[in-house]
């Protein structure tokens, strides 16, 4: 089969790893159904992407983790042979939102990409205040690593302080895509690649259309604008966090 232009030019790079997607079908607003999936994943897999961590999102003052986990089961199970056709690697993880308690949560634990102790952790869009970033310390108290959702968005919207604050935590940095696309956007998240301060990327792609999966235009502008040695760096994080997925667990965790 023919290679298009944009996997040609990422295949050479080993374990590219969308850390951000709404992949599974049917278990929040991102993918509506399995068709829906394929799709997402065959644009994946034309762009090079190696490995998706499928996160959808979960809500703790909505949801149990009990009916979570059984519907994202649901989900994973359906696509595992879908993802396989594609020659892509599917994660199971959640997008948490950070809400009062999480971080002494009963069983929060089991919403860590399964095999490894990383939680995508989106903080809440309201203003910030020193409780929430107190969540934060609890999970790394309790040997959870957070991985940050698109930070990039709170950037404009929350005080200065509470980002430094978290930047200063030993937690990881995760940016969209979406905002290298546009130049208005793209000055901090840069800034934060080129200082260290931030270390992986994902699409969080939810459909085909306003939000698809979209990572190797954004790979493309930061290669462009602060050189490859930007990418194989996340790249090579990326492929060391998922590491910890030892081949046993991986076969039974993981689509192959």
């Amino acid at each position: 089969m023919e290679r298009s232009p944009d996997e040609a030019k990422w295949k050479d790079v080993v374990g590219v790893v969308d850390f951000h997607s709404h992949i599974l079908p049917g278990i929040d607003d991102g993918s509506k159904n399995i068709q829906m999936t394929e799709q997402m994943l065959r644009q994946g897999a034309a762009q090079g992407i190696d490995t998706f961590v499928a996160t959808p999102h979960f809500y703790p003052e909505r949801v149990s983790i009990e009916r979570f986990l059984r519907r994202r089961e649901e989900a994973f199970e359906l696509t595992v042979p879908v993802a396989q056709s594609c020659g892509i690697r599917l994660f199971r993880g959640a997008e948490v939102a950070l809400c009062p308690g999480l971080g002494r949560g009963e069983g929060i634990e089991q919403v860590c990409v399964v095999g490894t102790n990383l939680m995508l952790v989106e903080m809440p869009f309201r203003p910030w205040t020193s409780r929430d970033l107190k969540e934060l310390e609890y999970l790394l108290d309790r040997d959870i690593q957070p991985i940050m959702a698109h930070l990039e968005r709170f950037i404009p919207i929350q005080p200065k302080k509470y980002i430094e604050e978290i930047l200063d935590l030993p937690v990881y940095v995760q940016l969209n895509a979406e905002c290298f696309l546009q130049w208005r956007t793209r000055g901090k998240p840069l800034k934060l690649l080129r200082e260290g301060r931030a270390h992986l990327l994902g699409s969080d792609c939810h459909n085909l259309t306003n939000r698809k999966v979209n990572l190797a235009q954004g790979r493309q502008v930061v290669e462009r604008k602060l050189g490859r040695s930007y990418l194989r760096e996340i790249d090579r994080l990326g492929d060391e966090l998922l590491a910890g997925v030892g081949t046993e667990m991986a076969q039974q965790n993981t689509a192959w």
